[in-house]
Order: C-alpha cells, then sequence, then structure tokens
C-alpha cells in the first residue's frame, strides 16, 4: 500500500531557517482528528520558538497554531466533528482536567497543558492532528485566510483585552495581528484605542488611525490623555515602565506576550496610585467560545497577507522585520 504523504515546514535547530520536508500523513487515534489544512497563520509566539527564545520542547518540529482546516479523518474515539466539517485549532493543544488549574476553568495554568506547533506538531503542513476537545467550531462570517489569525492573535488578545476590566482609554503597544483586532472590538463597545508604534513607524500609525484609533504614536510617546489600561503585545519589557507612566490611577498593565525580554527597574512611583501590573498565560477554551461569540457577525475584520507554505522562512522574516501589516497566513497551494 502507498503511503500518503504531506508537505511540512519542520524546525530542526532554533535559530536555523525551516526545512520544507515530505512526510507521511498522520494517522489520528482516540480523540484526535486529522485536519487538511487551509490555512495557518503565522505568529509571534512561532518566531520566538523558531529563533529559540523559548525552549525547544520537540525537535524537529512542525511550527503553528492558528490553523484553520477540514476533517479529513478521526481516531475511534473522536465524535464530536463530522467529515468535511470546518474547525479551528488554537495554542492550547490539551491539559490534564483534573489538577486544581483545570478544576476552577483555568486550565490555560495547568502544568501538564501541553501546545500546538510546540509540544505537538502544528499547523505549517497540509495535514495536522489535533485532540478535537481543544478545537473550535469557526463563525461563517469568516473565510479560511480571515479566520486563522482569529486563533490566537484573535483569542490571546481577547484574554488580554479581558483583563482590562472596564477601561475606557485602551492603549495598546505593538500594532500588529492582535492589536488591530482587539482595537476593532474595543472600538465597537465604544471605548477609546490609543496605538504605539515602534519609532518611526508611521505606516503602522496610520493603520491604527485607519481603523478608527483617537491617537497613534511611538511607544516612548505619553498619549493625550492618561490611559485606564494598556495591553502590551510587543515582546519589549522595557514598555512596561512607559505604560505604567502613561497609565492613570487604578490603571491596568497587561503583559499579553508568552516572552517578553527582561523587564528594567523603575521607580515605585509608577505603580503607586494603585496601578495593577499582570501577565496573561496562554488561554482557555471558554475564552475562545466567548469570543467567537463576541465576533461572529464579524465585528471585527482581519488584515491578511497571503503566503503559500514554502514561503513560511519569508513570512517569519517579515513578521521579525515589522514588515506585516496585520497577520501573514500561509496557505498549502497558494500562489506566490
Amino acid at each position: 500500500m502507498t503511503t500518503a504523504m504531506m508537505s511540512a515546514m519542520v524546525l530542526d535547530v532554533p535559530g536555523q531557517p525551516l526545512r520544507k520536508a515530505s512526510l507521511p500523513v498522520p494517522q489520528p487515534q482516540g480523540q484526535e482528528i486529522l485536519i487538511r489544512v487551509s490555512a495557518c497563520a503565522v505568529c509571534r509566539t512561532d518566531l520566538h520558538i523558531v529563533d529559540g527564545e523559548l525552549p525547544p520542547h520537540l525537535l524537529p518540529l512542525i511550527p503553528g497554531h492558528q490553523v484553520v482546516g477540514l476533517v479529513a479523518g478521526a481516531g475511534p474515539l473522536a465524535q464530536r466533528f463530522r467529515l468535511g466539517q470546518r474547525v479551528g485549532v488554537p495554542w492550547l493543544a490539551g491539559s490534564c482536567n483534573a489538577c486544581p488549574f483545570c478544576v476552577r476553568g483555568r486550565e490555560n495554568l495547568c502544568d501538564r497543558a501541553v501546545f500546538t506547533g510546540y509540544d505537538r506538531h502544528g499547523g505549517y503542513a497540509d495535514y495536522m492532528l489535533a485532540d478535537e476537545r481543544y478545537c473550535f467550531v469557526l463563525p461563517d462570517t469568516y473565510d479560511d485566510v480571515h479566520a486563522a489569525p482569529l486563533l490566537c492573535a484573535g483569542l490571546i488578545g481577547y484574554r488580554a483585552y479581558a483583563m482590562a476590566d472596564r477601561a475606557h482609554r485602551v492603549g495598546l503597544y505593538g500594532f500588529g495581528a492582535a492589536a488591530h483586532l482587539i482595537a476593532q472590538l474595543a472600538l465597537h463597545q465604544g471605548r477609546e484605542v490609543f496605538a504605539f508604534t515602534r519609532a518611526g513607524d508611521t505606516h503602522g500609525q496610520e493603520f491604527a488611525r485607519a481603523l478608527g484609533a483617537a491617537w497613534a504614536g511611538p511607544s516612548d510617546a505619553l498619549p493625550p490623555a492618561p490611559l485606564d489600561a494598556a495591553i502590551l503585545f510587543a515582546p519589549s519589557g522595557e514598555l512596561v515602565p512607559q505604560a505604567l507612566a502613561a497609565t492613570g490611577k487604578g490603571g491596568i498593565v497587561v503583559c499579553a506576550g508568552i516572552h517578553m525580554s527582561d523587564i528594567p527597574s523603575f521607580p515605585y512611583r509608577l505603580l503607586w496610585g494603585e496601578r495593577v501590573l499582570r501577565s496573561v498565560a496562554n488561554l482557555t477554551r471558554a475564552d475562545g467560545e466567548e469570543f467567537f461569540r463576541q465576533v461572529a457577525h464579524g465585528e471585527v475584520a482581519s488584515k491578511t497577507v497571503v503566503y503559500p507554505l514554502e514561503a513560511a522562512n519569508e513570512a517569519l522574516q517579515a513578521l521579525r522585520g515589522g514588515r506585516i501589516e496585520g497577520a501573514a497566513v500561509l496557505v498549502p497551494g497558494a500562489l506566490a
């Protein structure tokens, strides 16, 4: 019997480019489903993994954790989805479902959690496996390419945004894939958005203003009014004191990334006044269900740049250089 083969982009050594490989199509076991990948968005976490800023968990590795595809097969215990149904695969790939964190609905903090494109092979491939219990039904409002960024940029962004509580003036540091989605949701809910970009990134600032931001400027600038909350999507620890300085009394600063450079020391006066500094770790399935309810009618529109699967290294380099407006999305079989 001939073994079915697929194309994949594989990380062999962190810090080195991905390698194009021809691999056997994996076979689902237990509650796994086999997914024929339609689109996989490129995340900054992928970049941290590829560049070795996060310690490797699995090598060789197929990265990618913002995956949209069709169910092409199922393990003997998988019953949730029908063949041909569209599903979304997020960063969280599994948890123990028994520890105190899982029991309290905080599976994102589970010590035995596993992650797509990190502990399990991800979506930089024609096919992938996923535990059906951790996949999502996606709103029909979005096609495959525009749905893909919602699965991490949207979901992690939403968890961070929820931690901003009732903030009216919301500052977004790093106006990329997550920020451009959350900005739209915040504006839809009647909040003010202030966008902070790299110094000299006038194009990014124009993009933010075009989406409705009340103000856009460099990350070392103070906004025209104190923020009620700031969300840091850029992985730069030096932004934490700057965000605290831009935030008023009682404000909240949320660090949304899985990786961030060290936070420099700063004077206590920046934290004083009952300001809160907190982090976001991963996501829960409940976050996903709530976010997709929030955007089911197209409340946010993802801006995407499509790359063929084989151009994954080019997409990562563009993200590394801050040259992506919105989100890069890999599409198997897409034309360059």
